[in-house]
């Protein structure tokens, strides 16, 4: 399966279009949720735009884990010798950490500094791991 994968002249690209729209989704709803955390939109009650981007968030990840392990399976000794991957899979960890530590203190609800340093750091982990998947096909 995997070396079909590898050897269609348009099913590795497709599979790069549904990882990169997954992580459009994801990124880009974590970014509405935090300008709005930061002051933009006020008009916009936080917990319910809350609701509808995280849950597009999820979808979005959800989007990307599949393919990218899908993408990893056709490739994983290349994939595991490379230094960009390698930081990339250190970057999600890192993500999915600042995750749980913010929904774990109920930091939506509270809003407060700690709050936006939360939002922050999360998208700008988010960023580095999108520079990162650009840089595994140079590594």
């Amino acid at each position: 399966m995997f070396t079909a994968l590898l050897s269609s002249a348009w099913a590795y690209p497709a599979l790069e279009v549904v990882h990169l729209s997954g992580i459009a989704l994801l990124v880009g709803n974590l970014v509405l949720l935090e300008l709005r955390v930061f002051g933009l939109g006020a008009a916009l009650p936080v917990r319910e735009l809350a609701r509808l981007s995280l849950s597009l968030a999820l979808a979005g990840f959800s989007l990307a884990a599949a393919s990218g392990l899908l993408m990893f399976a056709s490739q994983p000794v290349e994939l595991l010798a490379n230094r960009a991957f390698t930081l990339k899979m250190l970057l999600l960890l890192a993500a999915a950490c600042n995750a749980g530590w913010f929904h774990g203190r109920g930091s939506l609800h509270k809003l407060d500094t700690l709050a936006r340093v939360q939002m922050l750091l999360s998208t700008l982990i988010w960023l580095a791991v999108l520079v990162c998947g650009r840089w595994i096909a140079y590594l």
